[in-house]
């Protein structure tokens, strides 16, 4: 049976055999571990003399977004991360300044540390991130971790902190948005609540729910509530949802909308899978990526991966895959065309493509402990979904 947080946003199969195995994740934060892998030829770029600094980012009990507006707070450096790491886990990333010429050293503070290791001659980006590793406890677990051998049949879906975890309405955002219903936008932001939050965050979201207590509460909201005070302050100051929306961080508003995206690629994914579609062999007109990343037509006798498309306003109709995500967009009163934006058109999308299935390496497994790799993108809790088979994946500590 799926689970209806699941089915929420956008994931209606499981794509192996396996029975599963049940379990939690996330007991510690220690049980939980990622490092990212940067490619030989961006680790070859780095060198000791000067240029835009690379500092390796270890943290726990913090994600990567608010360690660097602390960073940037405390020591006045700006650094741009190449992915984003959860709080919910101890990760090693890499991050990269830049400003060309403007470096610290090593800084260590409660939950994170920041080490030099050199500079390049232009700035990181996410292409030069090729995986990420993970290190993986699985605890109470009613089956054994080693029966589990389908890692190279699990769909590429997008994964539980894609939209919001415990508080699943990042897509809803987005969808709102899209719509340009601005004031719905901002209702979710502040008021939607989740069976999975904490009740006291229930709670002031309840009361939040009236416009006119916007002012009233406007203090009990806690401070990790960053992005609802900016929009609860934008709205008592100017009554302007729009003008609320434009006050949130770009890469944040740009979140919402690429959430939603997310969502339906997940029906699109799960849909193609329920009506037979073969996701793991690529066929003749399909789009597939490379093992460069780099995409185009199927060529037979190339080492392809199949792709499906991530709808935006340059849609392309051409797949295999069109009759699925036409219903999908019927349905949810969508056209490719909402996802330009005119009243907030740096939020945009045009879309693109996504792999249909996850390419897992250096899997191996013993006693209660995963290790694997996944390319950048891929998400730990989807291949671990498909090996715990959980009936509540929140609860499960996804």
């Amino acid at each position: 049976m799926i689970p209806k947080v699941d089915l929420e946003i956008g994931i209606s199969v499981y794509s192996t055999k396996f029975n599963g195995i049940g379990g939690q994740i996330r007991t510690e934060a220690e049980d939980f571990n990622v490092t990212e892998v940067l490619s030989e030829k961006s680790l070859k770029s780095i060198n000791q003399k000067d240029g835009y600094a690379v500092y390796k980012l270890k943290k726990k009990k913090i994600d990567t977004t608010h360690a660097l507006s602390d960073i940037f707070r405390k020591k006045g450096i700006r650094l741009k991360s190449l992915g984003l790491k959860d709080a919910s886990a101890v990760t090693e990333q890499f991050v990269c300044s830049d400003n060309r010429g403007k470096s610290i050293e090593n800084y260590v503070s409660e939950k994170y540390s920041l080490e030099k290791i050199g500079f390049v001659k232009k700035p990181l980006s996410k292409k030069d991130m090729i995986a990420n590793h993970f290190s993986i406890k699985i605890s109470d677990c009613t089956g054994n971790v080693s029966d589990f051998t389908e890692y190279d049949k699990i769909l590429n879906f997008y994964g539980y902190q894609r939209f919001g975890s415990k508080r699943p309405v990042t897509h809803l955002i987005g969808k709102a948005l899209l719509k340009r219903n601005f004031k719905k936008a901002v209702e979710l932001i502040v008021s939607f609540t989740s069976p999975y939050d904490s009740k006291e965050n229930t709670e002031i979201r309840e009361k939040l729910a009236d416009k006119s207590n916007y002012k009233k509460y406007l203090d009990q909201v806690p401070l990790q509530m960053d992005t609802e005070r900016i929009v609860l302050q934008e709205m008592i100051d100017h009554n302007d949802e729009q003008k609320a929306i434009h006050a949130i961080p770009l890469p944040l508003r740009r979140f919402y909308v690429q959430a939603y995206q997310s969502f339906l690629f997940n029906h699109a994914l799960s849909a193609a899978f329920v009506d037979g579609e073969n996701l793991f062999e690529a066929h003749e007109g399909d789009v597939c990526y490379d093992h460069h990343g780099i995409i185009g037509k199927y060529v037979k006798g190339l080492d392809q991966n199949l792709a499906l498309p991530f709808v935006g306003y340059s849609y392309y109709k051409k797949t295999r895959f069109d009759f699925q995500i036409s219903k999908i967009l019927e349905i949810e009163e969508i056209t490719p065309k909402d996802f330009f934006i005119k009243e907030m058109q740096e939020i945009s999308s045009e879309g693109g493509f996504r792999q249909a299935a996850i390419q897992c390496t250096d899997y191996s497994s013993k006693d209660n402990i995963v290790k694997f790799s996944l390319s950048r993108g891929s998400f730990a809790t989807i291949l671990l979904r498909e090996i715990m088979k959980p009936e509540d994946p929140i609860l499960a500590g996804f």
